[in-house]
């Protein structure tokens, strides 16, 4: 089975023309951030989403704009020190943030706990899962009351580093709910042919996309283009092992679409020609034989 494709606004810079070209293309998930488009991607979203009233939204926690933490230090949502570091995963301003994320998005299905490793620069193991733990407190409040549908990590490095693990954050949701019956729901990671261990554990059978996937979480793949670094690795040679006929982008693409346990794929493709290319290449995903043939290949070079 393959992964949804869907549409991220990480590096997007037209938003609202993104989100309603994939939307128009039937993407099932929106995910954003308040500090996308230099913070103005909600509000870019809001009118394409009462549009579709159908499509799920998913933000973050965490990170802030320069302009938004001045908001939030006059509110006093934040210390002054707080608001040189950019993240922030205090209780306090999770509600904060999440409150005025509702408010400009008019919805939200789930709250992504932004890179809670950022925030554990210079913390040891302990003291970041306290925090991680407190952020979670504070969604769910938020997912307790109806307000949103759950919460999740979205993170960069935080599992392949062993920041924390999926068991972990788990057990964190379980504490923060005070019981089994938390609104964990969601996890988001890299998963492409750069940064492909999560892949390659996938194939194996382990790993924490396994992990989440048999704790019911629903699992999401970022940055499957790495950024757009990929594309300079996709030589023609390359995307015709992964399938002849396809674009550098929609092989990339298909690779990470085609990872065991991942639910939803997200791509920032802005037009629908892009959209279709890789929508195309996702009806017919790779077999885990050939997606680990092509994991072998690019180990072997």
């Amino acid at each position: 089975m393959t992964a949804a494709l869907s549409l991220g606004t990480y590096r997007v810079r037209a938003v609202g023309q993104a989100a309603r070209t994939a939307l128009a293309a039937g993407s099932p998930w929106v995910d954003t951030a308040p500090n996308y488009a230099h913070g103005r991607a909600h509000e870019e979203l809001r009118p394409v989403l009462g549009e579709y009233p159908s499509v799920r939204v998913a933000t973050k926690t965490g990170f802030f704009t320069e302009e938004q933490g001045r908001t939030a230090l006059a509110e006093c949502a934040l210390t002054r020190e707080e608001t040189a570091s950019r993240h922030s995963l205090e209780p306090g301003f999770v509600r904060w943030q999440t409150e005025r994320s509702l408010a400009t998005l008019g919805r939200v299905d789930l709250v992504f706990v932004h890179n809670p490793e950022h925030h554990g620069h210079g913390l040891d193991r302990a003291a970041l899962h306290w925090r991680v733990r407190e952020a979670f407190t504070a969604l769910e409040e938020f997912a307790h009351a109806g307000k949103i549908g759950g919460y999740g990590v979205a993170t960069w490095t935080g599992l392949t580093s062993e920041a924390f693990t999926v068991p972990e954050l788990l057990a964190l949701a379980r504490q923060a709910a005070g019981s089994a019956e938390h609104h964990f729901t969601g996890l988001q990671m890299p998963v492409n042919l750069i940064m492909d261990d999560l892949i390659r554990q996938a194939l194996d059978g382990g790993g924490p996309l396994v992990q989440a996937k048999d704790a019911g979480l629903i699992t999401f793949g970022s940055a499957p283009l790495h950024g757009g670094e990929l594309l300079d690795a996709m030589t023609p040679e390359l995307v015709n092992f992964i399938r002849p006929g396809l674009s550098a982008a929609a092989a990339a693409l298909l690779a990470a679409g085609s990872c065991p346990g991942l639910d939803v794929v997200l791509t920032s493709a802005s037009t629908r020609e892009h959209w279709d290319d890789a929508a195309k290449a996702l009806t017919a995903p790779l077999t885990a034989d050939e997606l680990r043939r092509v994991t072998d290949e690019l180990a072997s070079e």
